[in-house]
């Protein structure tokens, strides 16, 4: 028996070395590729500054093959500083827009039930939880330790988003030492003991300063209404889902007969381009859905032609469910959505129109008017498992700590407003840490 663990034991402990050797050979072999393009944009370059550029490379390579010691930066820290043609193909690479999406590490909720972790600058991290009553509030507040340290460069932070049902902030670490988050106050006894019981959930922003800031490059163009951001849609729907977009022959509007269309016929309504382009593409991704929007076409006792949707947008600006008539409802579609939506008429097969009830139908549709837009239920229909409905890194406790912060869905739609000020305030930090450097 005990020869059989020592084999057993010899196996596990060969395995995972072999596991850690070949991970450290791929990242060996991406910095290699990162040297090489560095050494290609050098020789590309004028010779005005060659023996600098010359020197610097050697440098750099010599830091770069020192693996016990702390380099002063890494590869991907130095290709913002390569020539466009070079450093974009290698960040886009190496980037996407789902690296804007964080990364759960864990929950702390006292001393006694820290969390340990690997970040992606600083590879050893430690985070426990204090609970304190400076305020002399009711419910008092607390004091979130961050320990990080062995940082694998000297140029490279970390950031970090932290998070209850109740509240979201952020913060970024760029030196090994402790840090602190300070919660003054708990919103009510509901987060305290939200907190006391589950704990603060710490997320990790995995692509760092640099792969966030591209990151955003990539979300941002996707809510613009421009052939830019439906390239964009179009892209990341190919990278992420597999999709295949192809030309269709003109032209690209059908004209449709009413006499055609019954009641229960299905509209599956994709858009890629515009406020609404950009939302629908994440959720055909999250949910692996091809239609981003759904419509149901009804008709009334007199055979008029209406079309039930979700999401109508009344004069109050609410979201809600409306019957509209068709001539309108089409009439729209056409010449005034700026989303160049591509729309499917599926109508009902003849066996399942033959037991539709399209009165009853009609009626349900009638209650239902004017009714505020269901996202719980949108959001449900995705989520049906604890843990099997995310497409990485997309996971649980990202989902769970957002939900509590979607009660106006809205914030998710209009936010793409505030993306360009987001993304301006991003680079305007960037630029500022590197300055101080």
């Amino acid at each position: 028996m005990k020869q059989e663990k020592d084999l057993m034991f010899g196996f596990s402990f060969q395995f995972c070395h072999k596991e850690e050797r070949k991970r450290k050979e791929t990242k060996r072999r991406e910095d290699y590729f990162i040297l090489f393009c560095f050494h290609y944009s050098i020789m590309a370059s004028s010779s005005s500054s060659s023996f600098v550029r010359c020197f610097l490379l050697l440098l750099f390579f010599c830091f770069s093959l020192v693996q016990a010691a702390k380099v002063p930066f890494h590869p991907r820290d130095v290709l913002p500083l390569l020539p466009r043609q070079v450093s974009w193909p290698i960040l886009n690479s190496l980037s996407s827009a789902v690296d804007l999406l964080p990364a759960f590490v864990g929950s702390v909720s006292s001393q006694n039930r820290g969390v340990e972790w690997k970040g992606a600058c600083f590879y050893e991290n430690t985070a426990w939880m204090e609970f304190h009553n400076k305020s002399g509030s009711q419910f008092g507040g607390g004091t979130l330790h961050i320990k990080v340290s062995k940082a694998h460069s000297w140029t490279c932070m970390d950031l970090y988003v932290f998070a209850t049902p109740y509240r979201v902030t952020w913060d970024y670490y760029f030196l090994s030492r402790e840090h602190t988050l300070e919660i003054k106050e708990w919103e009510d006894r509901a987060e305290y003991e939200y907190v006391k019981n589950k704990g603060i959930s710490i997320f990790l922003m995995q692509a760092g300063m640099l792969g966030t800031l591209e990151a955003l490059w990539d979300v941002f163009p996707l809510f613009t209404n421009t052939g830019w951001g439906e390239n964009s849609n179009i892209g990341f729907l190919e990278k992420h889902m597999g999709a295949s977009f192809e030309s269709r022959p003109q032209p690209w509007v059908t004209n449709i007969s009413v006499d055609d269309i019954h009641s229960g016929d299905f509209l599956a309504i994709s858009k890629i381009r515009g406020r609404w382009g950009g939302f629908e593409t994440l959720e055909k991704w999250v949910s692996g859905a091809y239609a981003g929007h759904t419509a149901v076409c009804l008709k009334d006792s007199e055979g008029n032609l209406w079309v039930g949707e979700s999401g109508h947008e009344n004069e109050k600006g609410e979201d809600i469910v409306a019957i509209m008539p068709w001539d309108e409802w089409w009439d729209f579609e056409l010449n005034n959505d700026d989303s160049n939506p591509h729309i499917a008429l599926l109508p009902l097969h003849p066996d399942v129109r033959a037991k539709f009830n399209e009165t009853a139908a009609w009626e349900y549709a009638q209650s239902m008017a004017g009714q505020p837009y269901g996202y719980h239920n949108m959001i449900f229909s995705w989520i049906d498992t604890i843990d099997g409905n995310y497409p990485p890194p997309l996971d649980a406790h990202l989902v769970f700590d957002i939900y509590f912060h979607i009660q106006n869905v809205k914030v998710l739609v209009y936010a793409a407003k505030f993306l360009p000020l987001y993304l301006l305030l991003s680079l305007f930090l960037s630029c500022s840490i590197l300055l101080l450097l």
